[in-house]
């Protein structure tokens, strides 16, 4: 018999849609809705980027890790994970243990399509951040679908559709008795 849950964590790539089919997807089913990023940058006091600046990127996978590790222990929630959360073993671990977790895979080139203009996301503030979106796909795509329980293409549907398909598989895991709980949570 496959896990029991009662939470979602969404992985991908920066501008994969975590955070926009998370908000949808919570609504749907009902459930909270949680931005890790969100989350810490309440606790830095500042932004993701001004951490990336001041104390560098280990400071923030170290503080990353820990709100990871508390967050995915809350039921009934949808949890959008930052870009890079699958870079640690420790939250890969965490993340599939305690939480189904649904990967939206994008292309390098569509996300570049999104991201041009986006100055909030301190790893594509290069030169080439398609090059860069290029090599964040080639280390990251297997550790995304290593943590994965169900991986979702995300190029061509829409918003809604995705978390239609979501929220479909969701509910079909709750009724074989798999998927989560409580006993009145959604398509039960």
């Amino acid at each position: 018999m496959a896990e029991v849950f009662r939470s979602i964590v969404l992985v991908g790539l920066p501008g994969s849609g975590k955070s926009t089919v998370g908000r949808q997807l919570a609504r749907r089913l009902g459930l909270a809705f949680l931005d890790s990023d969100h989350v810490i940058e309440e606790r830095l006091g500042c932004s993701i980027r001004t951490c990336f600046e001041l104390q560098g990127e280990q400071a923030f996978r170290d503080l990353e890790e820990a709100t990871l590790a508390e967050l995915v222990q809350r039921p009934d929630v949808v949890l959008s994970t930052g870009g890079g959360a699958v870079l640690r073993e420790a939250n890969r671990r965490v993340l599939r243990r305690h939480a189904w977790v649904v990967y939206l895979k994008a292309s390098p080139e569509g996300l570049f399509r999104r991201l041009r203009h986006d100055t909030t996301r301190p790893l594509l503030q290069v030169d080439d951040p398609l090059h860069k979106l290029r090599e964040l796909h080639a280390v990251r795509d297997p550790l995304y679908r290593e943590v994965a329980h169900h991986v979702l293409e995300t190029g061509r549907p829409s918003v809604s559709n995705l978390v239609a398909h979501i929220a479909m598989q969701w509910e079909q895991r709750a009724l074989a008795g798999t998927g989560h709980g409580p006993v009145d949570g959604p398509g039960c």
